[in-house]
């Protein structure tokens, strides 16, 4: 990544971080100070699957998941866009504000942002997004404000749709041309002896893969990371919130994690 005043840096925040009021404050706090180191222009992203698993719980209903998307029936999604267009995204806006910045909570529709289509009738109301119009939210970026989108969209129809936050985020990074990194729990990509990998391309993790270096979940992650590098035609980070002080060190363009190469 590099450093540029024109380009904005959205970070996707994902994970058990937002379950973390401790870990939110922390991630804010290094988004505020570099804010006002670098007037960077920064957008976050997220979902918020376990507030989701959380209420489907107290519902009673059953919470099904293919390919690692989860089924969305068309009657449950206004239970799931109550969970993560309200309250993970007010969450996460009054956590931001309590650590003083102006934050603004939006979706992915907010002024077109993102267009929005069914991915797969089998997955329900799970959609697809891809890069749309973000005149408005360049207009809150040049107010100093902080957007913070959660993940559900709308289709052209006005249907409510739950779409992947990390395929969110490339999405809005596609539309406001602007360079990515995804915060998880994780700190990247180890190799088979336990050690960081730096960067990573198409090539190099087919071969951990079929190595059964990189298993489960994992797999999920690097595919996606991988796709999002070569849609945005750039290197992306997959890093840690879990040491906020390396943060700004982060959002300033040096790598903590793994990059994803095109």
């Amino acid at each position: 990544m590099t450093e540029t005043t024109q380009s904005p840096l959205v970070i996707k925040l994902g994970g058990a971080a937002l379950s973390n009021s401790e870990t939110l404050s922390q991630v804010f706090g290094a988004i505020a100070t570099y804010q006002q180191q670098a007037q960077r222009r920064i957008v976050v992203v997220h979902g918020g699957g376990y507030l989701v698993d959380d209420l489907m719980a107290k519902l009673q209903l059953k919470s099904i998941k293919k390919d690692g998307l989860r089924v969305t029936p068309y009657e449950q999604i206004p239970v799931i866009a109550g969970a993560l267009a309200g309250t993970a995204n007010k969450m996460l806006q009054g956590q931001a504000i309590k650590d003083g910045l102006n934050a603004v909570g939006l979706s992915l529709a907010d002024g077109g942002l993102c267009v929005v289509e069914e991915l797969d009738p089998e997955l329900g109301a799970v959609g697809k997004a891809t890069p749309g119009n973000a005149t408005v939210v360049e207009a809150i970026l040049a107010t100093g404000a902080l957007p913070i989108i959660s993940s559900i969209g709308l289709t052209q129809d006005g249907q409510m749709m739950n779409v992947n936050a990390d395929q969110a985020a490339v999405a809005v990074a596609g539309a406001l041309n602007a360079e990515l990194v995804l915060l998880s729990d994780v700190s990247g990509v180890l190799d088979g002896k336990g050690h960081l990998l730096h960067s990573l391309d198409a090539e190099q993790a087919k071969k951990l893969i079929d190595g059964k270096v990189i298993t489960d979940g994992m797999i999920v992650k690097v595919n996606a990371a991988l796709e999002a590098a070569k849609e945005l035609g750039q290197a992306i980070e997959v890093a840690t919130w879990r040491y906020p002080e390396k943060l700004a060190t982060l959002f300033s363009g040096q790598s903590i994690g793994t990059r994803f190469l095109p």
